[in-house]
C-alpha cells in the first residue's frame, strides 16, 4: 500500500480517474492513504478477468433481466471507505454483517444502514437468540464463498443448503436502491431494492424483517 500526503476526505481526479485520501485507524495509529475509484458508471459485467464468485453474481443477474449499475475501486472493505464510492454511485451502501448464535450452528446475514451502529443485544432480542457474535472466515467462506469486507446478500447465490437466514432492517426499505460487493470487494453493484428482493428469492432465502433502534437516538434520550 502507498501512503501519500493529503487532507482526509479530498478528492483529486488525474486523466479521469479519481483518488481519495483516507485517514485510517488502525491499532492506535493514523494512516493516510490514497484509495483509486474508477469514476465510470458501468451497465455491464466487466470485460476483465474476475473471480469465479463474481462472474456467477453477473450471470444469475443476466438471467434475472435484473439492471445495475457497476463502480470499479481499490477494496473498499470497510463503511467508511465505502462512503467515498457512495459519491460516485450517488446512493448509500449498506451495511452487511455476518452473525452467528454462541455454537455457530445459525447464521445471519443482516442489511442495515451502513451510518447506524450496530448493537448486538437489540437484534438478539429480536431474533430471540442470545449470545450473537461476529462469524469468522472459516464460516463465512464455507456459507457464502467470500471473504471479510466483501459480504452481501448478493453472495446467498452460493448459500445452497439454506444455512444462512437474511435479516433485513426494515430503515433499507425507505431507499430507492441497495447496494453491495459482488463477491469481493474491489467492486460494487447498485439496484433497485425490489431487484435485489428479485435476485435474493430466486437464490431460495426469505428475508426476516426488523426494526433496528438507533443506538444514537437511545443515548441521546437517556442524555436529557
Amino acid at each position: 500500500m502507498e501512503f501519500w500526503a493529503g487532507t482526509p476526505g479530498s478528492c483529486w481526479e488525474f486523466d479521469g480517474v479519481l483518488f481519495f485520501f483516507f485517514e485510517k485507524k488502525e491499532k492506535r495509529r493514523k494512516e493516510r492513504y490514497m484509495m483509486y475509484i474508477d469514476p465510470t458508471k458501468y451497465t455491464e459485467r466487466p470485460a476483465d478477468e474476475r473471480i469465479p464468485q463474481e462472474l456467477a453474481i453477473y450471470d444469475r443477474l443476466e438471467e434475472l433481466g435484473i439492471p445495475y449499475v457497476r463502480v470499479d475501486h481499490d477494496h473498499a472493505d470497510t463503511i467508511q471507505i465505502c462512503a467515498e464510492v457512495e459519491q460516485v454511485l450517488g446512493s448509500k451502501i449498506c451495511k452487511n454483517l455476518f452473525l452467528c448464535n454462541r455454537k455457530q450452528t445459525d447464521f445471519y446475514l443482516l442489511m442495515m444502514p451502513g451510518d447506524k451502529p450496530f448493537k448486538t443485544k437489540f437484534l438478539s432480542a429480536q431474533l430471540g437468540c442470545a449470545r450473537l457474535s461476529f462469524a469468522d472466515d472459516g464460516h463465512m467462506r464455507d456459507c457464502l464463498q467470500t471473504i471479510p469486507g466483501s459480504v452481501s446478500a448478493l453472495e446467498l447465490l452460493f448459500d445452497r443448503d439454506q444455512r444462512v437466514q437474511l435479516v433485513m432492517d426494515r430503515d433499507l426499505l425507505s431507499d430507492e436502491f441497495i447496494s453491495g460487493h459482488p463477491g469481493i470487494s474491489t467492486s460494487t453493484l447498485q439496484l433497485k431494492r425490489e431487484d435485489l428482493l428479485k435476485f435474493v428469492e430466486s437464490t431460495g432465502h426469505t428475508p426476516v424483517y426488523i426494526d433496528l433502534p438507533d443506538p444514537r437516538r437511545e443515548e441521546g434520550a437517556e442524555g436529557r
